[in-house]
């Protein structure tokens, strides 16, 4: 047995994944980790599952960030400040309330099209989502099927990163009712479900 395949050997498979994510430039699928670790693709989310436990660990400095079935190392979001101190970066920009608004819009309809938007905010959102695809938190995706051909927007794995998420399953539930019976009990107009 030859020295590497002696030391690929001795790790875990949790390890192993780790490793191999850690020197990835960026997402990585399932099947091209279980391509490079030479096993099944059920082996490595099992490997995915209990890295996520590790990474989710109190004292962990990491996360396991999952975008659309793609895998990423992070650092937790816990630990921003003090990274951006040891790298001498600039403070993280802050959004705006509009700028907040627009994205949550998109997080939660996506893929979502300024019309739709703008439906919703009952403002134009030109602007702001200009604003946001420069910071990189949302990105187009194609162009939707009906008149006028609006762009589409998605969020990106930038935004689960600003907002120390490990994947869109982490944003808070949705509950229109009690937003609905809010409104109408200070005499605000109700928004319309679909």
């Amino acid at each position: 047995m030859t020295d590497a395949l002696a030391i690929e050997k001795s790790l875990d498979m949790t390890a192993s994944l780790e490793a191999l994510l850690f020197v990835a430039p960026g997402l990585v699928s399932v099947s091209q980790l279980a391509a490079a670790l030479d096993v099944s693709t059920s082996e490595v989310e099992k490997g995915i599952e209990a890295l996520a436990a590790k990474c989710r660990a109190q004292d962990s400095g990491l996360r396991l960030q999952n975008y659309r079935g793609q895998y990423q190392l992070t650092t937790a979001p816990e630990a921003a400040e003090l990274i951006e101190r040891f790298l001498g970066l600039e403070a993280t920009s802050r959004l705006s309330r509009a700028a907040l608004e627009t994205l949550s819009i998109v997080a939660y309809q996506q893929p979502a099209t300024r019309p739709q938007v703008d439906a919703i905010r009952g403002v134009n959102s030109d602007y702001i989502l200009k604003s946001l695809l420069s910071k990189g938190v949302i990105e187009e995706i194609g162009r939707a099927e009906s008149p006028g051909r609006p762009i589409l927007y998605v969020t990106t794995p930038e935004f689960l990163q600003y907002f120390g998420l490990e994947s869109l399953d982490d944003l808070p539930p949705l509950n229109l009712d009690e937003e609905n019976q809010g409104a109408q009990e200070n005499g605000q107009v109700e928004v319309l479900k679909e």
